[in-house]
C-alpha cells in the first residue's frame, strides 16, 4: 500500500506524467445518451462526455469550476462546463493529480 504505479502508454510521457502525441482518448461524445447534453451548450460537436460525473466534485470549493452551493448545502454544478469542454482534458487531469497528491500527503 502507498506504492506509486506508473501508467504505461504507447507514446512519450511529458514532464507532467501525461502521454504526448495521443489525443483520441481525451475526447468522447455520447450523443445517443438520453441526457445529452447534460449541461446547456451551444457547441455540441465539442461536448466532452469523458468526465460524465465530474471527478473534481469532491474537491469542494477547490475544484476550479463554475458552481454554487444551494441553501441545503448541496454543490450545484449545473452551470459548469469545465469537464465538458474538449480542450480541458489536461486541465482536469492536472487538478486530479493535485487532489490525489494532497490526499496522499494527509495519509
Amino acid at each position: 500500500m502507498g506504492e506509486s504505479y506508473e501508467c504505461y502508454c504507447l507514446y512519450g510521457i511529458n514532464d507532467k506524467g501525461f502521454c504526448e502525441d495521443a489525443s483520441e482518448y481525451k475526447f468522447f461524445s455520447h450523443k445517443s445518451c438520453e441526457y445529452f447534453p447534460c449541461h446547456r451548450t451551444v457547441d455540441e460537436e465539442n461536448y466532452n462526455c469523458i468526465f460524465c460525473y465530474c471527478p473534481l466534485y469532491a474537491m469542494g470549493r477547490d475544484c476550479g469550476g463554475n458552481f454554487l452551493y444551494l441553501d441545503n448545502g448541496v454543490k450545484d454544478c449545473s452551470g459548469c462546463m469545465v469537464p465538458h469542454k474538449r480542450e480541458n482534458y489536461d486541465h482536469m487531469m492536472e487538478k486530479l493529480m493535485e487532489f490525489y497528491k494532497t490526499l496522499r500527503e494527509k495519509v
